[in-house]
């Protein structure tokens, strides 16, 4: 089969380096950050990388083999030199649009692309349209929908074991574009990608950060989200950490510190012999785990040979964007519903901070 060329531009911790974070976390399964993933799949083949920083650049070089001629502070340089199949976007999100389109535009036909997509919804529709017309896969990092435990959850929801679904709940939303992106996309996954109608939201610390129409830091959020279908989505702030449930007419099953313990109940007689009946504990069936990392880009890598769409696309990553600025549209009207599609939003994150510095060893 054939082996791809990779680059990685913006090499700081997703990027590169966030595998030496997270050691003996019991939910996260290595290769994590971008560059490991595309180092461990035998279908890719790093060979160059993109950042401002030359000093962060040599130590990814040391790490990931990659020499000092393709360390590249000009990204732009780097695409148009290295003929390269599949480029990662691991910037913040103020800076990514420019660079997806510039990769779109010029020859590069997947793109793993880290959440939030994008900085604005103008941006995210030019993003849209210029993946589109390229005819360019892109996966965007919000690795829950390539985890086996959530196939597993999916797949029991989908089986009918809970009945026909009525809700799905995150219970710590957290920050809009850092945090609540991932579980905006796993709420959309468990309903099939199913459009949105409506949404209703809250910003608590939100007005502090809104000026204008610039949104100088990232806020937390949570609100309801009603599904076409008529599904209701729930994004709760609550002290549960990443947890999350789906809801049917006939039982429900729950993911508890983010996939660490599972819990599954069905509708069941409460007394042998009587007509009561309640959602009742049940075993759980096993729950896989693997690398939801390497699963996105041997995805994309599969979408390269076949030509088959990629299971996120630039269709989910731009719903799950739409999700986030129709939140903040929904607060600055004082919580009031807002209809999906989104129109005339013009805010745009911008913050001003230095870039974290990344842990070069455990």
């Amino acid at each position: 089969m054939k082996t791809y060329r990779a680059a990685v531009i913006g090499v700081s911790r997703m990027g590169a380096f966030i595998d030496n974070e997270v050691v003996g976390y019991p939910n996260t399964f290595p290769p994590y950050s971008h560059a490991a993933g595309f180092t461990a799949s035998s279908r890719t083949d790093l060979v160059a990388c993109s950042d401002l920083r030359p000093d962060v650049m040599e130590v990814f070089g040391q790490t990931y083999n990659v020499p000092k001629e393709r360390q590249y502070t000009n990204y732009r340089e780097m695409i148009d030199k290295e003929h390269l199949d599949i480029v990662s976007v691991a910037t913040q999100p103020e800076h990514r649009a420019e660079i997806v389109i510039y990769a779109a535009n010029h020859g590069v036909k997947a793109i793993y692309a880290e959440k939030a997509l994008a900085a604005s919804m103008d941006e995210a529709d030019a993003m849209l349209e210029a993946v589109e017309r390229n005819h360019v896969y892109l996966n965007m990092g919000t690795n829950r929908r390539w985890g086996l435990a959530y196939d597993k959850m999916k797949e029991i929801i989908d089986g009918g074991q809970i009945g026909a679904l009525k809700n799905v709940i995150t219970y710590s939303t957290g920050t809009l574009f850092n945090t609540a992106s991932h579980h905006f996309d796993l709420l959309l996954r468990l309903n099939n990608d199913q459009p949105v109608q409506w949404v209703q939201a809250n910003l608590p610390d939100g007005d502090a950060m809104i000026d204008g129409d610039i949104l100088h830091e990232d806020p937390h959020a949570e609100g309801i989200i009603k599904f076409a279908n008529d599904v209701t989505g729930y994004a709760l702030l609550t002290p549960r950490k990443t947890e999350y449930e789906a809801i049917g007419d006939k039982g429900s099953i729950a993911a508890y510190n983010d996939g660490f313990e599972w819990h599954l109940r069905q509708d069941l007689p409460l007394i042998p012999g009587k007509p009561w009946t309640g959602f009742m504990t049940v075993d759980v069936p096993e729950i896989p785990h693997d690398s939801a990392t390497l699963r996105l880009v041997e995805d994309l890598a599969h979408s390269l040979d076949t030509g088959e769409a990629p299971r996120g696309g630039i269709r989910v990553a731009h719903a799950n964007t739409e999700l986030i600025f129709a939140f903040i549209a929904s607060h600055m009207q004082g919580g009031a519903r807002v209809e999906l599609p989104l129109k005339g939003s013009k805010i745009k994150l911008k913050r001003d901070r230095a870039p974290r510095q990344p842990k070069f060893t455990v």
